[in-house]
């Protein structure tokens, strides 16, 4: 995970850079007066990104609505605590207490680093946008979740693990409907986004740390859902807010046991 997000931070910094150079070059040029509709490509954080128009002169221009909107984010930063909810309870089933976990170490981590869509108005617009999403849960007990199994399948240790994650990576893909307030005299906004989101699995992980062995991580699908579903909401000012996301189809599949057993996350969120 922090070899994708560095990863993605440096593709960010070389994007501005060569958008700023773009944008000085086209300033350069006569300033077209007609009112055409264009395309921005856009980059920067959430709703301060800046933007360059893809037209024949390259330069900007003050546009009437609907304006519709392409490029590189990094934005709608998610920090917050995952919970597991068991056929509508907050209470683990017997079949499902080795999942017990650590409620305060069990977390929820996104952000989106693409998007596109259409202002409609200064209050209004509808984008859809892709990045990357971890649920990481801190396993109370001493087991390990075994790989290349038929069903979720775990093992009791004799062994006492300073930390014992369970997690997933998904690639997220949520519709956004973002209404929001026009600028105040900061340069600021409410926003009350929602919508639905979906997201295909990347990768699982357990990852053990122990005095016997070190640090161990162990790769697999462990029958995290090949894609999940459902929905969230965005509420805030400026650039920080809260959010919250429910999956309505299950966290596992293929593993009967397991099934009923949903996602749902919520904390804090930087970037509009």
């Amino acid at each position: 995970m922090k070899r994708l997000i560095l990863t993605t931070i440096i593709g960010f910094a070389v994007t501005c850079v060569f958008a700023q150079n773009t944008t000085s070059d086209s300033t350069k040029k006569a300033t077209d007066t007609t009112d055409k509709p264009r395309i921005l490509i856009s980059y920067g954080l959430g709703d301060n990104e800046h933007h360059w128009s893809k037209d024949s002169t390259g330069n900007r221009s003050h546009q009437t609505y609907p304006k519709a909107y392409i490029g590189i984010t990094f934005s709608r930063f998610d920090l917050g605590l995952a919970t597991l909810i068991d056929n509508g309870s907050f209470t683990l089933s017997p079949q499902n207490q080795f999942l017990r976990y650590r409620s305060w170490k069990t977390s929820n981590v996104g952000f989106d680093v693409f998007q596109m869509g259409v202002k409609f108005s200064q209050t209004f617009k509808i984008y859809l946008s892709g990045g990357f999403d971890w649920t990481l849960i801190r396993l109370r007990d001493n087991i390990t979740i075994l790989p290349d199994q038929p069903v979720l399948t775990y093992k009791q240790d004799n062994i006492d693990f300073s930390k014992n994650r369970f997690s997933s990576s998904y690639l997220r893909i949520p519709l956004s409907f973002d209404f929001r307030s026009k600028k105040d005299s900061k340069g600021n906004r409410f926003h009350f986004v929602i919508g639905p989101d979906g997201g295909f699995l990347l990768d699982g992980m357990v990852k053990q740390i122990s005095t016997e062995f070190g640090k161990q991580k162990i790769d697999d699908t462990y029958h995290f859902a090949t894609f999940r579903y459902g929905g969230f909401f965005r509420i805030g000012y400026g650039d920080f807010g809260i959010f919250a996301k429910y999956y309505v189809n299950d966290m596992f599949e293929n593993s009967p046991e397991q099934d009923g057993l949903k996602n749902f996350s919520f904390g804090f969120t930087l970037g509009f």
